[in-house]
């Protein structure tokens, strides 16, 4: 065994268990462990620095990796948060509009529906979308605009219409 070793498991046999209690006593004995690892191999990567005697420099390597630990804890909690809080705003908005823009479609006739399916769920062009239900594409534009006023008009008049901000967004989108 080399001198740096030898002084290193002197050091560690010395400091270990004194420096995991330090560690308990902040954070408890789910993390201890772990810290108290990464305190010893930081003193293992800058042995030339720790100093003589060596208890101190090693619990201030251990609260300095129990700050990391913390802060990082927080900021995954913090975006796990904020991710949770974004998905179910809009998650539960999706749904809701969903389900009115579905309800309003019910009050539409099997041709408006298409005509609207076409475009806004399956992506054709007006182009595209005209060769489908056999008409010109400037019928299917004008059929088009009509069955977007009626789902409109029908999204305005649900209880559970989006607000009227939302079905004027929607309305421009689909016009």
């Amino acid at each position: 065994m080399t001198d740096d070793s030898q002084r290193f498991t002197t050091m560690y046999d010395e400091c270990r268990q004194r420096v995991w209690a330090y560690v308990v006593s902040q954070a408890g004995r789910q993390v201890a462990d772990e810290v108290v690892s990464e305190t010893f191999a930081i003193a293992w990567r800058r042995f030339d620095d720790v100093p003589d005697p060596a208890l101190p420099w090693l619990l201030g390597v251990a609260r300095n990796v129990l700050r990391d630990n913390i802060r990082a804890e927080i900021r995954r909690e913090s975006l796990a948060g904020e991710l949770r809080a974004w998905t179910e705003e809009d998650h539960a908005e999706q749904v809701a509009e969903r389900l009115a823009v579905l309800k309003a479609m019910t009050s539409l006739t099997q041709d408006e529906r298409e005509l609207l399916i076409l475009v806004a769920w399956q992506g054709l062009t007006p182009r595209d979308a005209a060769r489908v239900v056999g008409c010109s594409p400037t019928a299917f534009r004008v059929r088009l605009h009509r069955a977007r006023k009626r789902l409109v008009q029908a999204m305005k008049a649900a209880p559970t219409a989006p607000s009227q901000s939302r079905v004027r967004n929607l309305s421009e989108e689909w016009s």
